[in-house]
C-alpha cells in the first residue's frame, strides 16, 4: 500500500497491487516509476500483524535518505512519512541521527540511521538497484519512553529498531 491519488483524484491510500493481483513486481516498479515522476516520493506502507512498517520511495532520487517507521498504524506512518518528506523536500530540512523532534504534539521521534536498508526498504531496493540510505523515526509510547529504555509499553507494542541508537548524538531538534 501506498499513500498517493486514487482513482477519483482524491489523496489518500491506495493499495496498487489489492487492484492488480495478477501483476508482477516488474509492472509495479513501472508504476512506481511513473507515479514518482509526478508525486516525488512515495509512502509504501507493509501491512503485517506483528511488525508494521512504512517506508518512502523517491527521496533517494532528490538526494535525500528515504525513511522508514515501524510499530504504527498506517494512517499514523503515511501522515508522518508523508509530512517529514514533505519537510525535507521544500524545506531543505535535514535529519540527522540522533536529532529528536515532536510530531504535531502527539509524538516524540528520534532519527536512527538504519543499518542495512536494502533489507527493510525491500521496494525502495528493488527500485533503485543500487545503495541508498535511510532514517528511521523512532517513536516513544505515551509514557515517553523509548523502546531500548526499561520499561517501554511495558510489553504491550513493538517497534523494531533497525538501526545502532547514538546516545552521544541525541538532542532535541524540529517541532
Amino acid at each position: 500500500m501506498q499513500s498517493g491519488v486514487d482513482d477519483d483524484g482524491e489523496a489518500g491510500i491506495v493499495c496498487w497491487r489489492c487492484d492488480h493481483p495478477g501483476a508482477t513486481t516488474e509492472e509495479y516498479l513501472t508504476y512506481l516509476a511513473e507515479t514518482l515522476e509526478r508525486d516525488r516520493w512515495v509512502v509504501q506502507y507493509v501491512v503485517s500483524e506483528h511488525q508494521p512498517s512504512a517506508y518512502t520511495v523517491g527521496l533517494h532520487g532528490l538526494g535525500l535518505p528515504e525513511l522508514l517507521v515501524t510499530g504504527l498504524p498506517e494512517k499514523i506512518s503515511v501522515q508522518l512519512l508523508d509530512s517529514a518528506a514533505h519537510e525535507m523536500a521544500y524545506h531543505d530540512t535535514r535529519l540527522e541521527p540522533g536529532m529528536q523532534i515532536e510530531f504535531e504534539g502527539e509524538l516524540v521521534l528520534e532519527v536512527v540511521e538504519v543499518d542495512h536498508p536494502d533489507v527493510h526498504l525491500k521496494i525502495a531496493d528493488q527500485f533503485y538497484r543500487c545503495a541508498f540510505d535511510a532514517l528511521q523515526l523512532v517513536w516513544t509510547d505515551d509514557e515517553r519512553h523509548w523502546p531500548w529504555d526499561r520499561g517501554w509499553s511495558n510489553g504491550r507494542r513493538q517497534q523494531p529498531v533497525f538501526g545502532v541508537r547514538d546516545p552521544e548524538r541525541a538532542e532535541f531538534g524540529l517541532s
